[in-house]
């Protein structure tokens, strides 16, 4: 658990919650937010990656955190909650995956993705939501990816829990949206530009991949939009698409 403790006059700034923390587009969310005013609350696993982070962003504070506890979920949302007072904008990157034959995956794997994916969020929405109520505005906000929208071969350990996502994503916009509460799902259609992507993919040029900056830079604009103008569905991609 962060040994953040709440600092006078640190209700000054936005909190952003920002799940999924990890080398990319986790850290780069963390780097814009905080760049745009921001404190932000950074739950991930690993503790000493978020602790590194929280050095280079001052206005960052590490909650280290498995999203798929629900016990340790609740536990450390109270204590952001205690540290640094209501939310103002909410971005679930963490992520549950894994790929195999619906016949060969475990079980087990399908169950822990859905709470990654969704329950996670539901947690997520159910904490923010009175908040954001009680301030009339705020958003939350959902990276996904394609496989929220079909079902390929050796994707039935993930691409259940991204549909479900985003319908239970769909479903919160519809009723938040009246509220002031700016409800998004960002669906990334590309291959993010992180080390393992690298190794994988090592024949192909720069602009294969996606930027985890330019990821955040997009999320960003969806969770400040103006009112008149609400997104729920942006899909991103590289423009020199080769596969």
């Amino acid at each position: 658990m962060s040994t953040a403790t709440r600092q006078p006059g640190s209700g000054a700034k936005p909190l952003a919650v920002i799940t999924g923390v990890g080398p990319g587009t986790g850290a780069a969310l963390v780097r814009r937010f905080q760049r745009g005013g921001y404190r932000v609350a950074m739950l991930a696993r690993q503790a000493e990656r978020l602790q590194a982070l929280a050095q280079e962003c001052r206005d960052a504070f590490a909650v280290p955190c498995d999203v798929s506890d629900d016990q340790a979920l609740a536990a450390s949302l109270a204590h952001i909650t205690d540290v640094a007072g209501p939310p103002s904008t909410v971005v679930h990157n963490a992520v549950g995956g894994a790929v195999g034959n619906f016949l060969a995956i475990d079980p087990a794997v399908l169950k822990t993705n859905f709470h990654v994916n969704v329950m996670a969020l539901l947690h997520l929405a159910r904490w923010a939501t009175p908040q954001m109520q009680a301030a009339g505005s705020g958003s939350i906000v959902v990276t996904g990816n394609t496989a929220s929208q079909r079902g390929r071969a050796n994707f039935a350990g993930f691409a259940p829990t991204k549909a479900a996502q985003r319908i239970l994503a769909e479903s919160m916009a519809r009723e938040l949206g009246p509220q002031g509460i700016h409800v998004a799902y960002l669906l990334i259609d590309a291959v993010i530009d992180v080390p393992w992507a690298r190794k994988r993919h090592p024949d192909q040029p720069d602009d294969f991949f996606i930027q985890p900056a330019d990821i955040a830079d997009e999320l960003w604009h969806l969770a400040h939009q103006p009112r008149s103008a609400w997104s729920f569905l942006t899909e991103l991609r590289p423009f020199n698409e080769r596969w």
